[in-house]
């Protein structure tokens, strides 16, 4: 009971959402959910997100949060004090972000170096064939811009839940969302006449982007898009990763989680929208539907350089403003994400903030250069179970999001559905005085729809079921 009494809460709702929100927006919603988009058909995919947001997000979002505000605790702890033979779940939980935040620190190093580049002058030579290659598969500077992002994220934790967490988001945030709102409506208004001398506009681009594409459309096709919709939740929402459990247990009693949540939602699915406006348009006034096919690292750090160079000199403003925004999105998740494990260690050895925080920086550091040294030093191919060529990173980003993730909400479905029961959660969303309005979609999710889907998704990732 003692650590419950000196357990730290945001100050007030609208700290908790923004936390929760930075959480959610992260290099996911930027680098994922536009590729998936125009992978997916555009609209159809946005029309099938929004409803999953509505429901599968909505449901395991509630849950997580719910189950941090009544336990408060962290997910190492959470799920054993919900149901007592139920800690191993949250062992796993709280694997998730330990195996992220490495490669996630790696990830924000190579944003500060597209940052510094554009900032001194030079954003020229990062369109330049190899540069990306050329940078991570250096000994030095990969490293030393890791340990620049780590320690900016571990300097925010540290401070803790309202000097840091809260009092970090509430400035980036806001500043977040202006830079994604203003390069989004630069985006629409480009244009671009190519060698062959077509005319291409940000505007055709967007209709690309939220019109449904049908066309030769089949019932495995609609599972894929569907499936790549609910995948791309678990980076939107920052569920299954313990995330959600820790800000969740930061939450005061008297606090209006059915009003937070749907804040939650909302901000994190405009964000992501914004994501597609910001890129899809301007990627494919410059590079046609072909430069639409980039993903991931290729697509940020490779296609849109490429994209600023063919901006002129505005494209310099443009890249400069786009990795600060990315910067922001990426160092706000990476504080959850390290917070979640800090907050575990807390919880389940007593230990203080500080000492936590040491030893996850260490863990993370160590990680991190492991991570770097797997494109130079001890680089090798390995073919993951569906099918993809991986290195070092990419094959911790399996193991989290595409196996350990999946049985985490699995597990998460299964304890709350079946053995406590949903009213355990409704009661604690319910318990300031507001009505949780899905209440029956709710339980038929958490229940039956959620768990088959989670099933599904699961054997897709692991390679086992290959008819989807």
């Amino acid at each position: 009971m003692k650590q419950e009494k000196k357990r730290n809460s945001f100050s007030g709702s609208i700290g908790f959402v923004l936390a929760a929100a930075g959480s959610a927006v992260g290099l996911g919603n930027i680098w994922r959910f536009p590729y998936l988009a125009a992978k997916d058909g555009g609209g159809l995919f946005l029309v099938l997100y929004l409803i999953l947001a509505l429901t599968f997000g909505f449901t395991l979002l509630t849950t997580e949060i719910a189950i941090g505000r009544k336990t408060k605790q962290s997910p190492l702890t959470a799920y054993g004090k919900i149901h007592p033979k139920w800690k191993p779940l949250g062992i796993i939980a709280c694997l998730v972000p330990v195996i992220i935040m490495p490669y996630y620190c790696v990830i924000g190093g190579w944003v500060v170096k597209y940052l510094l580049a554009y900032l001194t002058g030079h954003g020229a030579e990062t369109a330049e064939d190899g540069y990306f290659t050329g940078f991570i598969t250096a000994d030095v500077e990969p490293v030393i811009l890791l340990c620049v992002f780590l320690f900016a994220v571990a300097f925010i934790v540290f401070r803790g839940v309202n000097k840091g967490i809260e009092a970090s988001s509430k400035i980036i945030m806001p500043l977040l969302l202006l830079l994604v709102i203003g390069i989004a409506v630069f985006s629409l208004t480009i244009e671009h006449t190519d060698e062959a001398g077509t005319v291409r506009t940000g505007m055709e681009g967007f209709r690309i982007y939220v019109i449904p594409n049908l066309e030769g459309m089949t019932v495995k096709g609609f599972f894929t898009v569907l499936l790549d919709a609910m995948s791309q939740l678990f980076f939107s929402l920052s569920v299954a990763m313990g995330i959600m459990i820790s800000y969740g247990s930061y939450v005061q009693d008297d606090a209006d989680l059915v009003k937070s949540i749907n804040q939650i939602e909302i901000f994190d699915t405009l964000v992501a929208f914004l994501a597609g406006v910001m890129i899809i348009p301007a990627v494919f006034t410059f590079m046609g539907r072909e430069g639409m096919q980039a993903s991931g690292p290729s697509l940020m750090f490779i296609s849109l350089p490429k994209v600023f160079a063919a901006m002129g000199r505005v494209g310099t403003v443009v890249g400069c403003l786009f990795f600060a925004m990315v910067l922001f999105a990426a160092l706000t998740s990476a504080v959850s994400i390290m917070e979640a494990v800090v907050s575990s260690f807390m919880d389940e050895f007593h230990v203080s903030r500080i000492k936590a925080a040491v030893i996850e920086t260490i863990i993370a550091l160590a990680g991190g250069i492991f991570v770097c040294l797997g494109y130079n030093k001890l680089y090798f191919e390995f073919t993951l179970p569906n099918g993809a060529v991986a290195q070092i990173l990419d094959i911790m980003d399996y193991i989290s999001n595409n196996a350990l993730m999946p049985v985490v909400a699995i597990g998460t479905c299964i304890l709350i559905g079946w053995i406590v029961k949903p009213k355990v959660i409704i009661d604690e969303v319910e318990k300031s005085g507001s009505s949780l309005g899905r209440k029956r979609l709710y339980v038929a999710m958490i229940r039956f729809i959620a768990p088959v889907l989670l099933i599904i998704l699961l054997l897709k990732s692991v390679g086992l079921l290959n008819i989807i």
